[in-house]
């Protein structure tokens, strides 16, 4: 049989490894002096609960400040945490910690035993189970359908000003059927497959205090249903921009779906190849997705997520840009829009500060 070194596991994780995790898992989370702050996913539905999930770099623990009984646990915990709550799967600890070296391709050693066909099959359905709701069709996923009548219940003739005023046309925010609901206070983001099936529903608080408490965006919960779904199995706005990216030959990713509607506004809906991955974690199957539909080029435009050029975020941020290059470099050409001369706002969009400078910033664009 296989085994496997859970301390060796634990210390060849990357802290944009466990960023990655928390990301998929729905944990919303954004990185700190400490190492990572997140929602309290280990005992709450993504969406759901207060950022007081803690992921300290120097030790490689988190810290549960609400709600768990045992507040302090590693990796592999809390994983098994999120094998309950969202796969509704009974993890032990073996189980965790196969789940993880499969994630990241770790190999274990060899011991004779009778547990390998098992660990075949589990190594399999690891790689599309673990996610709740997903169906496997050849190489393509299928994501879990919504009934789209809830998208009647929200208000359209509200008009979402502050995204106006930012450059936001309303011809794209009726086309991406952009509302407003009322019962959240929330500004209603729809998400659709590249079939134009719904598959999850995303809110921008418009409350700045509920903001700061459990982050700007999250999955939206109505009528007791909650409409999320596993972010890395998509990309925001492709089945609109699938049109374009074979003519132009290249895809823009983005973090936020806002920064996609504005690249809509700019450029218009005819040339629009923009996407969005809704974090800073860009999955194969994502990139995989582009590339099925013919981009030559893949852009990644990530926020500006450094106040100064040498300082620890920009390092980090530099080095989670290396990874995704070192990963994807042999199948396609990978490009990155770095503010290295900072003219945009510290964790701006490279499209917020308007059409010229995000032009500038694509011309300026580095290609490794």
């Amino acid at each position: 049989m296989i085994v496997f070194d859970k301390h060796e596991i634990r210390e060849s994780l990357s802290l944009e490894d466990i960023f990655g995790l928390l990301h998929e898992w729905g944990g919303d989370p954004e990185y700190a002096v400490f190492g990572i702050l997140c929602s309290t996913i280990c005992h709450n539905a993504p969406g759901e609960g207060s950022r007081k999930l803690y992921f300290y770099e120097n030790t490689g623990l988190f810290k549960c400040y609400t709600g768990c009984e045992n507040s302090t646990f590693d990796i592999f915990e809390l994983t098994m945490k999120i094998a309950n709550i969202q796969w509704h799967k009974e993890y032990d600890l073996n189980d965790a910690v196969r789940w993880i070296a499969s994630k990241f391709g770790i190999s274990g050693t060899y011991e004779d035993g009778p547990d390998d066909e098992e660990l075949e099959d589990w190594k399999y359905l690891a790689n599309y189970e673990r996610i709740q709701e997903i169906e496997l069709k050849g190489t393509e996923v299928v994501l879990k359908e919504y009934d789209d009548v809830i998208l009647s219940r929200f208000n359209y003739d509200i008009k979402i000003g502050p995204w106006l005023r930012e450059g936001i046309s309303q011809e794209v925010l009726d086309q991406a059927q952009i509302g407003y609901y009322l019962g959240g206070d929330q500004i209603t983001i729809p998400h659709f497959d590249k079939d134009n099936r719904f598959i999850g529903l995303r809110g921008r608080t418009v409350c700045a205090e509920e903001g700061e408490r459990f982050g700007k965006y999250r999955p939206m919960k109505v009528n007791g249903l909650l409409y999320n779904h596993p972010l890395g199995m998509n990309l925001y706005n492709f089945n609109n921009s699938k049109r374009n990216i074979p003519i132009i030959k290249k895809a823009i990713i983005f973090e936020g779906e806002k920064s996609s509607l504005l690249y809509q506004s700019y450029f218009g809906l005819e040339n629009d190849i923009s996407v969005a991955c809704c974090g800073s974690s860009i999955s194969a199957y994502q990139i995989q997705m582009l590339l099925d539909a013919g981009a030559e080029e893949i852009v990644i435009a990530f926020d500006r997520q450094f106040k100064e050029i040498g300082d620890d975020e920009f390092k980090r941020l530099k080095a989670n840009l290396l990874k995704i290059r070192e990963k994807y470099k042999n199948y396609a050409v990978i490009s990155f829009i770095f503010d290295k001369n900072m003219i945009t706002g510290y964790k701006a969009s490279p499209i917020d500060e308007g059409k010229e400078k995000f032009l500038q910033l694509f011309k300026e664009r580095i290609v490794l």
